[in-house]
């Protein structure tokens, strides 16, 4: 399961974040080697600084085209996931600038850089459920529907999106010069570690663990909510493809789950509650007052019928694994990283 990462030299951008963090414990755990490119944590705690994986970090901002081509040159990595972003559609609407130039022109940086690595073969772009026009309705999006964003981070990754499609096209698809590359679009990914601001699950811990209320400010909002595990699963199984030489993957995914397992922000809070019985919250109106999208859903039957990847853990599950990991921090001040990988990809070898 997953062999080919075992001893492969791989580049993360934004290792040192949520998602990146946990995507380096896991390439740890399949016997990878790993070189980070990052801003240092921009959270007190992170995932990073309590379980450290990375084998070379280098703590620097994508903007620094010099330094980031240097990294990437002395890692000679075959693969590169590239996570780096301005990851917040409030902070876009605050920075909208800042946004474009992480997310837009980092990215532009990063595939420059990578044409000037010979030793890379495959490259996995992370954008977001949010690069699809929404037109808040209950259908769940699919990979061919029409990009957009209402607010600075949609648009913005929907902007990687075309730029991502467009080097592809202009630069990495002649025979002298072959990269496999490929998007993957996920969001309201969870799981223990991320202490972000204005995301609903480090939201209500970072409240409980100080004995207040958490603030909810869209209950009715409709999300798919998966667990960070079962989400870099699927980008490590479409990194595989690639690595080998596949073409048919080098192209745009969705990694969601089931439609029918989609949740509410209200139900997130009620299965939290469940499993963490000092979580209390309140609601109310933001005084700002930015647009949110109501209703967002992801089609990923083309993912599971193609790339043969599907949820290991439902809504409920992945809830109660992230409030368990919280617990064991915040009350033993245990990590459960290891723990739950393991757990994780057992359930994923018994069930394939």
């Amino acid at each position: 399961m997953l062999e080919i990462y075992k001893g492969k030299k791989i580049f993360i951008t934004g290792h040192t974040g949520f998602k990146g963090s946990w995507l380096g414990a896991v390439l740890k755990h399949l016997g990878a080697e790993y070189s980070g490119f990052a801003l240092a944590p921009n959270t007190q705690p992170a995932h990073y600084e309590v379980f450290p994986t990375c084998n070379h970090s280098v703590i620097g901002d994508l903007a620094d085209f010099p330094l980031l081509l240097q990294s990437l040159q002395e890692s000679q990595p075959e693969i590169v996931f590239h996570l780096a972003a301005q990851p917040l559609v409030r902070d876009s609407y605050k920075n909208p600038v800042y946004t474009y130039q992480t997310n837009v022109m980092g990215t532009l940086n990063l595939l420059e850089a990578i044409k000037n690595t010979p030793s890379v073969k495959a490259v996995v772009i992370i954008t977001t459920d949010k690069v699809y026009e929404n037109k808040e309705w209950e259908y769940p999006y699919r990979e061919t529907d029409e990009l957009g964003g209402y607010d600075m981070y949609s648009s913005s990754k929907a902007c990687t999106e075309i730029l991502t499609n467009s080097y592809k096209r202009s630069f990495f698809s002649q025979n002298d010069r072959k990269i496999y590359m490929a998007t993957a679009r996920a969001g309201n990914v969870i799981g223990g570690g991320d202490w972000s601001t204005d995301r609903l699950i480090p939201d209500i811990v970072r409240a409980t663990a100080g004995g207040t209320p958490v603030f909810i400010r869209n209950p009715k909002s409709i999300r798919p909510w998966q667990h960070v595990l079962d989400c870099l699963y699927g980008y490590l199984l479409l990194g595989e493809k690639l690595l080998e030489g596949n073409e048919k993957f080098a192209a745009a995914w969705n990694f969601a789950p089931h439609t029918a397992d989609t949740r509410t922000v209200a139900e997130v809070v009620e299965f939290a509650q469940k499993n963490w019985n000092e979580i209390s919250v309140t609601l109310g109106q933001v005084p700002d007052n930015y647009h949110e999208a109501g209703v967002l859903k992801l089609d990923n039957s083309r993912t599971m019928s193609e790339l043969k990847w599907k949820p290991v853990w439902d809504t409920e599950s992945a809830i109660e694994k992230t409030i368990e990991w919280y617990k064991a921090f915040y009350i033993n001040n245990k990590i459960l990283t290891d723990i739950q990988i393991a757990g994780y990809l057992e359930k994923k070898a018994n069930n394939s």
